[in-house]
């Protein structure tokens, strides 16, 4: 044991002796170009190339560094054995990366690629505006070089728009809402945020679930169309009507778009808005991947119909622009007040600057679609209208799910059968019937045959009643007329839309 720490004394004694003999007879920059030499020889036979991807680009900070942090979260098994554990900030969710000077392997169209996360000690760093980190971070790909030309540019495309789906998914959505009078925050924006915490989902929305798939289809046809418009020409952005009774589900509605999309939404309270440049500046400051929401657009400023009025003022042409200014409900021709004008609003969801940005929805919500200038209801402002209806059978077995942990197969067939004949008739709103199983959410049992006595009793009410004067008294808006009369007078604008 002793003759071999003895021979590797030596040994260590003549390498050390060596290498003085090199350094001495070489100058360091000698040596540094004979190291570049031989790595250069090296890669040359090798198959393999190599890129790093630093935290830190001179003193900024690398994008595509966190990107493929990011990317590579979503591939690592939570059972592996050493991990690195975040949650970032705003974020409502943890994510998973890669150990220092760990790797991984992962494959894009076919093609296998390596990555290391690799973290070394900084060397003392001289005075500096912005200090850095103490540790270098960095990844580097290794990919073949035959494969390189083919998926380098590509793979990281992609990589980036993983990364910017995972961080908008893990977020917390928020809540806009324009200030008061135009007033801006101490960071100079007119808008006001709150986190979005609404639970609604399609899954607990109360609506007939072939409509549902129609929407989200929709909805997932409009996020995955950035080719589809910018080959056709079009501004990345759709609009959606949602119109019917009071209480059928239109805020709910809008809830489950934005926690199905992750997109964040801009509630526009028109009446704070005071001219259309004004309203020109709040579109300018919303952030693509957003739902912009104006709600009771029929009662929030004076919108009406204008073939009502179109005797008014001579034979003046459809769009001349002597049309006088559509003033707010507080305005006044005096001047003061809000003065958005029908024309201005048109521009905000279909014209120029509509385009500042991408990837927008605009909703609009009314309980009268028939108040509303056909001019708006055209195809690129809403594109699609969604009649939100009276509680039906399929949307009643949602209801029953939701509130009291009913399936079709827990209540007798016969209760069912009845309470299936009866809704269509009572014409409920999912709202009211809501209530019904909230106050009874205890007692299962108690909350069906109180639901079935209460539909049989508006359902006879409805069947009774003949006139439709004394209709609309006992029903008051809930009048069992207004779904048919909503929807002729949305064929109306239909047709008046085609005319234009």
């Amino acid at each position: 044991m002793k003759e071999y720490w003895t021979s590797l004394a030596s040994l260590l004694g003549v390498f050390a002796f060596c290498q003085t003999i090199i350094q001495s007879l070489f100058p360091p920059h000698l040596r540094f170009l004979s190291l570049k030499f031989f790595s250069h020889f090296f890669h040359c036979f090798s198959s393999y190339c190599y890129f790093d991807i630093t935290e830190i680009d001179g003193v900024n900070t690398n994008e595509l560094y966190n990107a493929v942090q990011l990317y590579l979260s979503s591939h690592i098994s939570v059972t592996g054995t050493r991990l690195s554990l975040t949650r970032a900030v705003n974020s409502t969710a943890f994510t998973f990366g890669l150990a220092n000077n760990d790797t991984i392997t992962d494959t894009f169209n076919g093609v296998n690629v390596l990555w290391e996360h690799i973290v070394t000690q900084r060397q003392s760093q001289t005075f500096s505006w912005r200090p850095l980190p103490d540790e270098k971070r960095g990844f580097t790909l290794r990919i073949k070089k035959r494969d390189k030309t083919l998926i380098l540019k590509s793979y990281l495309d992609y990589i980036m728009e993983k990364a910017n789906e995972i961080r908008r998914k893990n977020q917390d959505r928020l809540l806009y809402t324009n200030s008061r009078g135009g007033s801006l925050d101490s960071r100079g924006h007119p808008w006001e945020s709150v986190p979005f915490k609404h639970p609604s989902t399609f899954d607990t929305l109360a609506m007939d679930p072939s409509k549902k798939n129609e929407i989200m289809e929709d909805l997932q046809d409009f996020v995955n169309g950035q080719g589809f418009y910018q080959k056709t020409g079009r501004a990345w952005k759709r609009g959606y009507l949602l119109y019917g009774p009071p209480g059928t589900g239109k805020s709910s509605m809008i809830a489950a778009m934005a926690n199905y999309l992750g997109y964040d939404i801009y509630d526009l309270e028109l009446t704070e808005v005071n001219n259309n440049s004004e309203l020109r500046k709040l579109l300018m400051k919303t952030s693509s991947k957003s739902i912009i929401v104006i709600e009771d657009i029929d009662c929030s400023i004076n919108l009406t119909n204008r073939k009502k009025n179109k005797n008014i003022g001579g034979s003046r042409g459809y769009y001349d622009s002597s049309v006088p200014e559509v003033r707010g409900v507080g305005g006044s021709e005096e001047g003061g007040g809000n003065s958005i004008t029908l024309s201005g609003l048109l521009n905000f969801t279909d014209g120029l600057w509509s385009c500042c940005g991408s990837e927008r929805i605009f909703v609009f919500t009314t309980n009268h679609i028939e108040k509303l200038d056909p001019a708006l209801l055209r195809s690129g402002r809403m594109d699609m209208h969604i009649f939100m209806s009276y509680c039906s059978f399929s949307s009643l077995k949602i209801l029953l799910k939701n509130y009291l942990g009913c399936e079709g197969s827990d209540l007798d067939e016969s209760v069912l059968k009845e309470l299936e004949d009866v809704v269509d008739v009572a014409r409920m709103t999912p709202a009211d019937i809501s209530e019904v199983l909230i106050k009874n959410r205890r007692k299962k049992e108690k909350a069906v045959i109180e639901l079935l006595e209460i539909l049989k009793v508006r359902a006879l009410r409805n069947e009774n009643i003949g006139d439709e004067e004394q209709e609309k008294r006992a029903l008051g808006s809930d009048s069992p007329r207004q779904e048919s009369k909503i929807e002729d007078n949305c064929k109306e604008g239909e047709v008046e839309k085609e005319k234009d």
